[in-house]
């Protein structure tokens, strides 16, 4: 059986941690793409070297061409301008427009059936336009935000309780920012609503630290942002895709009248498998719950309409 193979585009922190939780997943070869010279050929050629320590095969190439990364089965675009302290999301979306219009090109010519996870902020509007310009059908390109948040929210939730990760679900819907939509009465512990484990105030708190928690990160390092999370919820992604796991979970996903929205990327409850994705999920929400998915829809609108496609 031929092993799969993934392309993750921008070997920066989050895609050369990307390639390294893929290598280690041994979910398939990998292929680092980047401009800058020798830099995805050494950190590959160093994450190759890990294999023996680690006990992985994963076979990791490194390129400053587009030619190696033919046939991919999934493509993974990290490539961009980091945030920096002071800069919105927004503020990245010229900068990273021409990047991801130019990637998704190279991308889509040279593996015409594969699936694109969108890494690169501001997130819903670059996935939509990694889809207008690649014209590939919406089940086969999505953004990675959702997994991230809910971590954030499921971390915050378990230092809240001292409870295992593991056991924490979170429920996050709405644009990859400021306006995302925590639903706290789907977040569960064991099953059991986080509404009937923790002081309503105490839930505000976690939710309001939740949509700064990228802002956050980017103050404490000053030069950069988040890159461990964000890389790992990417593979996450990969690997439901790759293996075929039917996993639900939170992404950024084509809407074509689902929550009553159309023609915009924005965070739901999807299900991937090896057709990338294959079923949204809607669910119940009160008239407060829908006034908020509607105002995070309209900033991921106004945002998409600054792309002036």
């Amino acid at each position: 059986m031929a092993r799969k193979k993934i392309t993750i585009v921008g070997a920066g922190n989050v895609g050369a941690t990307a390639a390294h939780w893929a290598a280690e997943k041994e979910i398939g070869d990998v292929v680092l793409v980047d401009i800058v010279e020798g830099v995805p050929q050494g950190k590959a050629l160093d994450l190759l070297e890990t294999g023996p320590v680690e006990g992985f095969d994963t076979k990791l190439v490194g390129t400053n061409s587009y030619d190696e990364t033919a046939g991919s089965d999934v493509a993974i675009i990290t490539s961009g301008f980091p945030r920096q302290p002071g800069m919105s999301r927004e503020d990245l979306l010229e900068k990273n427009k021409e990047i991801i219009q130019s990637v998704t090109t190279e991308i889509a010519k040279r593996s015409p059936n594969c699936i694109i996870i969108v890494v690169t902020n501001p997130l819903d509007t670059m996935v939509y336009l990694t889809k207008k310009v690649s014209g590939f059908p919406r089940n086969r390109v999505m953004g990675m935000a959702g997994i991230l948040d809910t971590a954030r929210l499921r971390t915050f939730v378990a230092m809240e309780l001292n409870v295992s990760v593991e056991d924490t679900q979170a429920f996050i819907l709405g644009g990859h920012g400021d306006d995302m939509v925590p639903i706290p009465r789907y977040c569960t512990v064991a099953g059991v609503p986080i509404t009937q484990l923790i002081a309503k105030e105490k839930i505000d708190k976690i939710v309001e630290r939740t949509r700064k928690a990228g802002g956050e990160i980017v103050s404490l390092l000053k030069k950069g942002s988040a890159f461990y999370s964000p890389s790992a919820s990417a593979i996450q992604m990969a690997e439901a895709i790759l293996k075929d796991k039917k996993r639900i979970v939170p992404c950024a996903a084509y809407l074509e009248g689902e929550y009553g929205l159309n023609d915009i990327y924005f965070g739901v409850p999807a299900k991937l498998g090896s057709n990338g994705v294959e079923e949204i999920i809607e669910v119940e929400l009160t008239a407060e719950e829908k006034a908020a998915v509607q105002k995070s829809a309209d900033g991921v609108k106004k945002s998409i309409a600054e792309l002036k496609l």
